[in-house]
């Protein structure tokens, strides 16, 4: 069988290794993809926004499923236009992918259905949102309405942070912005939490925490995040009942009554509150690096899923999974999230010596001339699996020094809430 592959970070690099482990896969292709999957998958460059020259190579290659790994596609509708041209492809449709797309669309749905979610205001000028500072509460949570690539959330302490929040978003810095949101600051500690479902049957597909502020303490600036692991400490069987039953089902219920069914990864990142959960928001796909600290404790045949849900047969399928933890550390290019250079030579890569438990998947890189350079913000996923967290880190910190990068940083404190010092 051929697959496809839309996407170019340690996301995607994580499925090109998951799906090389079938023995049904026979080629992988990647659009546009990164160095990692260069040495197991063709990486191949299209206008991802030109659907018909996706569809045109699909169509030549005889590619038999699509896998999107984005959320950007997603919401500008390529499932529908795959589906509607006989492609199968692995993917919530443009309605359903909402959910991420607007903030403003998802708060009406917890709204209408009831689904427990932080109280919120929307506004369409920075007059109105500015009004409303004044006179509220801090710290608050004020954010972009669409997509900013996990980046598009402010949390403010005080009025000139505030301010500045809405400023920024209404001049643009995420997209033309016709909304934004303002929230109140929910207290507790942060879960993201997977389901698969093929629109009639779900199923979990593990959780995990990430760390998504560039300095250690969880300090500093948003980014698309520095490390994550698996599984969350607070999930058990209480939580996980409440979480399906007062938000997962209710929300693709909703989606039904507006006349969508939804098939893909569902990421509902959540804030406990003793035992209690509160919606934070959606993603319509894997999480990344979620994805990749998740994905290597999988031990079913992720083809065999990906197909199910493509064929609504979820049902027969039992999703099996390593009782091992996972921990992945971020390597990113200096200067990362802000202002940093490219294409910087990553010499040493040789130099990892990887055993069963351990990856390196790739993300902001390049195979130029078999030299293997950086070239985005986020360059390298290191993941090992364990027994404890505690080991699993002290691994992965081994791996980094293996490749002794001096055009990179990370976090050192990754799992710190899970690890005793």
């Amino acid at each position: 069988m051929k697959v496809g592959i839309i996407g170019s970070g340690g996301r995607e690099h994580a499925f090109c290794v998951a799906l090389k482990k079938s023995r049904n896969v026979d080629e992988i292709y990647c659009f546009p993809g990164n160095a990692g999957t260069s040495s197991m998958a063709q990486n191949i460059i299209l206008n991802l926004e030109n659907f018909n020259e996706l569809k045109n190579f699909i169509t030549l290659k005889k590619i038999d499923l699509i896998i999107v790994g984005p959320e950007k596609p997603l919401v500008d509708g390529i499932v529908d236009f795959l589906e509607k041209n006989n492609i199968k492809v692995f993917g919530p449709n443009k309605l359903a992918s909402q959910l991420e797309g607007s903030k403003i669309f998802t708060k009406n749905l917890c709204q209408k259905h009831n689904i427990p979610t932080a109280k919120f205001g929307i506004f369409k000028n920075s007059r109105g949102a500015n009004e409303f500072i004044k006179k509220t509460n801090y710290p608050l949570v004020i954010k972009a309405d669409g997509l900013a690539s996990g980046k598009g959330v402010y949390i403010c302490i005080n009025n000139k942070e505030a301010k500045s929040a809405i400023k920024e978003i209404f001049q643009g810095k995420f997209g033309k912005a016709k909304n934004l949101l303002i929230e109140e600051f929910l207290d507790g500690e942060e879960m993201s939490y997977f389901i698969i479902s093929d629109g009639l049957t779900i199923k979990n597909f593990e959780t995990a925490q990430d760390h998504k502020r560039v300095l250690e303490g969880d300090l500093g600036k948003n980014t698309g995040g520095m490390g994550a692991y698996s599984p969350s400490r607070m999930i058990n069987d209480e939580l996980n009942e409440k979480i399906l039953k007062k938000i997962i089902k209710p929300t693709l219920r909703g989606l039904k009554e507006l006349g969508a069914t939804y098939k893909g990864f569902l990421y509902a990142g959540l804030m406990i509150i003793k035992g209690e959960p509160y919606l934070i928001e959606y993603n319509v796909r894997m999480g990344d690096p979620e994805c990749q600290t998740i994905l290597p404790k999988l031990s079913s045949d992720l083809l065999e899923i990906f197909l199910a849900c493509c064929d609504k047969k979820l049902n027969q399928i039992n999703v099996k999974w390593h009782n091992k933890k996972s921990l992945c550390v971020v390597v990113c290019s200096k200067g990362y999230p802000d202002n940093f250079k490219k294409n910087i030579l990553i010499e040493d890569l040789d130099n990892i010596n990887l055993n069963e438990s351990e990856y390196c998947y790739h993300a902001g890189t390049i195979n130029n001339n078999d030299k293997i350079y950086a070239v985005g913000g986020r360059v390298l996923n290191f993941v090992c699996l364990s027994e404890d967290f505690s080991e699993a880190r002290i691994r992965v910190f081994n791996l980094i020094d293996s490749l002794n990068w001096s055009g990179g940083f990370y976090r050192k404190d990754i799992g710190y809430k899970v690890i005793n010092k």
